[in-house]
């Protein structure tokens, strides 16, 4: 098997190992997940959480399907809790009576963690 290296899939990046990774997703693409990718879920009846809300991108359209939705993220943005979703107990609603869905475009470099974390049945 070939593996493709075309610019298209190798994106030339370099972000420091400290960096927040700041790259966010734009309301159009969450609205479409919602109405499109997630129809007949009855969000309406279900809680949601944004672990890397950034300034809320997705947020306010993820509260346009969800019946409830909270936000977090590491650094203060100004929307949400701030804390870890990497480290359980750091946001105040993370407190073991979990959510119904986690929806989140995650740090790149911590995406599988971000992964195992909701998998884990935050």
């Amino acid at each position: 098997m070939n593996q493709n290296t075309s610019s298209a899939v190798m994106q030339q990046r370099s972000e420091p190992d400290d960096s927040l990774d700041d790259f966010p997703t734009q309301p159009w693409a969450t609205r479409a997940l919602c109405f499109h990718v997630l129809a007949g879920y009855r969000l309406r009846d279900k809680t949601c959480w944004e672990p890397a809300c950034n300034r809320g991108h997705m947020v306010d359209p993820l509260a346009e399907s969800f019946g409830q939705v909270w936000a977090s993220d590491v650094h203060n943005y100004g929307r949400g809790a701030q804390g870890d979703f990497l480290i359980p107990g750091m946001i105040p609603w993370d407190d073991g009576r979990g959510v119904d869905w986690i929806v989140t475009n995650p740090p790149f470099r911590l995406a599988e963690q971000f992964i195992a974390r909701a998998l884990a049945g935050c």
